[in-house]
């Protein structure tokens, strides 16, 4: 165990994390939301700390990152526990911590040597993904630290339900973010993923402003999210971050919960690839589907193919360190 950041006592031996946007108050012996953190005696601990997994080497494009290093790979981890209840989850087996009692039977990493394997498997970044990063936020920072002493960058991959304090202590250390934008209603956030709308909103924000590359993505479920006024409004949100924030649309496969229907349409990824572009997105990518003209990097100034993709990996990059060969167009493209 570690004692967590982001809390403070109360008088009644209750803590008060502020971690999330859940901002849960555990009265002693119980754990928040996340079910990985837990007050003991007024003391908040971490009970993942180091405890991972998943740890792999991955495609940087897998996370999606499109426009973050493109063609490298990031070493990635996970410890258990989510703050959320999506019911699609693709990755539940590990994200689902509440019914573990004692962690400890997980072996602990000590977070020097996740930077050592990062290094030493050639890896440009460290990605904390898979589950919620949020909620392993002592470990991930701790790792991160040494990480960008070695030179790495690091990436959050995650539902975006950081608080603003915890924004604030990733700034300088986390480089780069992918958030999923799950819907653009605030009903079905608090139905089906216990949270709020408004405050993922928030959190997107705070993470642009503090210099964090940002890339979102959106799963597309058939009859949840999939309706044309929906994909504007989520369309609509992204650009009016920046017309350069790249949009990943990516199609829903049955899993988890959500077994009573099929895979997305094509005609609906396209539709939601569409919407991107008529709010005037430049960057507009399809996931886990092969679409015409959805995968590849193309100037916005002279229409130019800049980085082919196939599968999960940038198959051929052209870019003059971030210009376009062509036009010479500075792209908002991290090549270093």
């Amino acid at each position: 165990m570690k004692e967590a950041f982001f809390y403070a006592g109360t008088a009644d031996a209750a803590v008060q994390c502020s971690l999330c946007q859940h901002r849960c108050r555990i009265a002693d012996g119980k754990r928040g939301v996340c079910g990985v953190r837990e007050n003991r005696g007024g003391v908040l601990y971490s009970l993942v700390y180091g405890r991972l997994v998943a740890e792999h080497v991955d495609p940087i494009e897998k996370k999606p990152l499109y426009h973050f290093l493109p063609g490298s790979r990031s070493y990635s981890i996970a410890t258990p526990g989510c703050n959320f209840r999506c019911p699609w989850c693709q990755n539940w087996q590990i994200s689902e911590a509440h019914g573990i009692r004692d962690f400890a039977r997980i072996p602990a990493v000590p977070p020097e040597r996740i930077a050592e394997r990062a290094v030493e498997t050639r890896c440009r970044s460290v990605s904390y993904t898979y589950t919620e990063p949020t909620i392993f936020m002592e470990y991930a920072l701790d790792v991160a630290r040494l990480s960008k002493q070695s030179g790495l960058k690091n990436v959050f991959v995650t539902n975006g339900y950081e608080s603003p304090e915890a924004v604030q202590a990733m700034t300088g250390l986390i480089d780069a973010a992918n958030v999923d934008l799950k819907s653009f209603s605030a009903e079905r956030y608090r139905r089906d993923c216990g949270a709020r709308l408004d405050l993922v909103l928030e959190t997107i924000r705070n993470l642009y402003a503090a210099g964090i590359h940002l890339e979102i993505t959106t799963l597309i479920v058939p009859d949840q999210n999939d309706s044309p006024g929906e994909l504007r409004q989520i369309a609509g949100f992204v650009a009016g971050l920046s017309l350069d924030v790249p949009w990943h649309v990516s199609r829903f496969h049955p899993q988890y919960k959500v077994t009573d229907r099929g895979p997305t349409p094509a005609a609906t990824m396209q539709r939601a690839v569409a919407a991107g572009r008529a709010a005037g997105l430049r960057y507009v990518y399809a996931g886990n589907i092969s679409l015409a003209d959805a995968h590849d990097t193309v100037c916005p100034q002279c229409g130019e193919t800049v980085i082919r993709r196939g599968g999960f990996g940038a198959a051929d990059c052209r870019l003059n360190g971030t210009r376009c060969p062509r036009c010479a167009s500075e792209l908002p493209i991290i090549a270093e």
